[in-house]
């Protein structure tokens, strides 16, 4: 039996003639965190579009929980249980926090209202037992044009579990947070994972966030794989060393 939710198969991309992406398979597990770390230009980034179907493989195939699915919009992955985030914050800064999620709370219900009008208390419970999830219940009527990094992201994530995901999609979850914004991110982030078995798949820069809460890692360069495993082994692979980490050879 198939324990995995999200799997890929020799995915690749092309842009013309250069290859973004070559041959890359992965799997994700509910409830596992899984890091996808490489230097700049490694192709995490197309990698996560190509999974969420922002970008269409040009060969390959995305299956999520056993079905074909790189002929299906990202809308449609959406409602399917796939949730995807970006480095940039994608939220409406003109709305408050609970505005934020109701929106994507009717929306998942199907419902239909014009973006810009004011929800009530519609869906409010939901609203507030999301918010609570991700720590910032007390927000709800704040505006989130007044947010720090930290809890914009967090906003984030309670825009994704409107949409109840089964898989979370994150570039760069943790980039430009202080410390103390970044753990509680990465505490969010475990919690969704062990809790509420939600399978996360994410790229990073920060080795420490990496090491310390990954449950498996997958290391690309120029499009491609070059080791996977998990952080003890990372650790000490001359390839992930030579490629991303090498300057760790170098210290005194």
């Amino acid at each position: 039996m198939n324990t995995h939710i999200l799997q890929t198969r020799e995915l690749s991309r092309s842009f013309g003639a250069f290859r973004a992406l070559s041959g890359m398979s992965l799997e994700l597990a509910a409830g596992e965190i899984h890091a996808i770390i490489g230097p700049n230009g490694a192709g995490k980034s197309t990698f996560l579009n190509v999974v969420s179907g922002l970008l269409k493989p040009t060969e390959g195939e995305v299956f999520f929980e056993g079905r074909a699915i790189s002929a299906v919009s990202p809308h449609l992955r959406a409602t399917m249980g796939m949730a995807r985030s970006f480095q940039i914050t994608s939220i409406f800064t003109g709305l408050s926090v609970a505005a934020n999620v109701q929106l994507a709370i009717l929306a998942q219900h199907g419902e239909t209202l014009n973006p810009f009008r004011v929800a009530g208390r519609r869906h409010w419970d939901e609203t507030l037992a999301i918010l609570d999830r991700v720590g910032i219940a007390d927000m709800a009527d704040r505006s989130s044009s007044e947010l720090a990094a930290g809890d914009r992201k967090r906003v984030e994530f309670a825009i994704a579990l409107a949409g109840r995901p089964k898989v979370l999609l994150l570039d760069e979850p943790t980039a430009g947070m202080s410390n103390a914004e970044r753990k509680i991110v990465v505490g969010i982030l475990r919690n969704l994972a062990k809790q509420d078995n939600i399978g996360i798949l994410f790229t990073e820069h920060d080795m420490d966030m990496v090491f310390e809460n990954a449950d498996c890692i997958t290391v690309m360069h120029q499009g491609q794989l070059i080791a996977r495993g998990n952080s003890e082994t990372m650790r000490s692979d001359p390839r992930v060393k030579e490629i991303y980490i090498g300057e760790d050879d170098h210290d005194a």
